[in-house]
């Protein structure tokens, strides 16, 4: 089967490897019918983190049709398509059953296995895999995917930032994973939606998705800007999708005291100084999104045509051209890249 590796810094070769099998009776395993580039994908192809082999299987964002299942497998059947998270979990640990699926006891990251590929095995597939009511028409594809990651870590860092009605919500990050963010908080009912972003493309798209400010400044001048907006305030609660130490401080420096920030970008480098953050006053709750916790709603929302989150794939292209697709990411010419077989 075809499958993306990464082989070091820059460089991602599309190869053939040999196709999964049923390991664990509880493992299923699926033809992926599309998968996509992550923006945690670029730390190491940037040479920002290390690869954990060499070369490295890529991906785990996935979509597909299930091929086999083991003995113990009882919630999916062969023939059913499916949705996973980037993380499987058995969800009924007692993690699991908090809503915190993303670090089940029994937790498998997906980046481990590689799903940048034809066929991908899910391990604990029960508890991983969500079916669709059918065979999804084509357009649905795109937002599908999305759901796999994006859509559900946008819709936790919402959520983490207490997100409703008569909120003011800021989001940090206008990749793929804060424009999610942006739809989530207009889902769940907030008055207002401040966006931090300087690019035109997906300042359009942050307004499509429910953005109703658009704020250009970064680190302390962004928040100072955010406090203007909100009679010296601040917001109510602010998304932090990037994970960098500026980042972090914006979120939290544009959070009024009493307010969240719900932190969803992948850390790199963040030191959080205690008394600063004391005397901030503000609540912290993210972490890896139990993307699994929401994936039914979530599914419902886009089958019945409520969401478009899919509109955030800027770039198309087949498996072969995977490592265009990372030059595109890491050039910014896109903002998330859609691959197909």
């Amino acid at each position: 089967m075809r499958a993306v590796m990464m082989y070091g810094p820059g460089d991602v070769r599309v190869e053939e490897r040999d196709m999964p099998r049923i390991v664990e009776t509880t493992d299923a395993v699926i033809r992926v019918t599309a998968t996509c580039i992550c923006g945690s994908d670029l730390w190491p192809y940037r040479g920002a983190e290390p690869l954990s082999s060499t070369p490295q299987a890529m991906g785990h964002e996935y979509i597909g049709v299930v091929e086999q299942i083991g003995s113990d497998v009882e919630n999916v059947k062969v023939g059913d398509f499916v949705v996973g998270s980037f993380v499987a979990s058995d969800n009924t640990c007692e993690i699991c059953a908090a809503g915190y699926q993303s670090r089940c006891v029994h937790n498998v990251m997906m980046g481990e296995i590689g799903t940048q590929a034809e066929f991908a095995r899910i391990p604990l597939a029960d508890g991983t895999l969500v079916a669709t009511p059918g065979q999804p028409d084509p357009e649905l594809i795109p937002s599908l995917m999305a759901a796999s990651d994006v859509l559900g870590t946008g819709w936790y860092g919402a959520v983490a930032a207490e997100a409703g009605p008569g909120k003011i919500i800021a989001v940090v990050g206008d990749g793929a994973v804060g424009l999610s963010a942006v739809l989530a908080a207009k889902q769940l009912g907030s008055e207002r939606i401040i966006m931090f972003s300087r690019h035109p493309e997906r300042q359009a798209l942050a307004r499509a998705f429910g953005a109703t400010d658009i704020v250009e400044g970064r680190g302390d001048e962004g928040a100072a800007k955010v406090k203007e907006l909100t009679g010296g305030y601040g917001a109510h609660g602010t998304v932090e999708a990037v994970g960098t130490q500026e980042s972090m401080w914006q979120a939290i420096n544009t959070t009024r005291p009493g307010g969240y920030v719900g932190y969803v970008g992948v850390s790199h480098g963040v030191e959080l100084d205690g008394l600063n953050l004391f005397f901030t006053s503000v609540h912290l709750h993210g972490g890896p999104a139990p993307v699994r916790h929401y994936l039914p709603e979530l599914i419902d929302l886009i089958w019945d045509r409520k969401i478009d989150p899919g509109k955030v794939f800027d770039l198309t292209l087949p498996v072969e051209d995977a490592a265009e697709g990372y030059k595109a990411m890491d050039e910014r010419r896109a903002t998330k890249v859609l691959l197909t077989f």
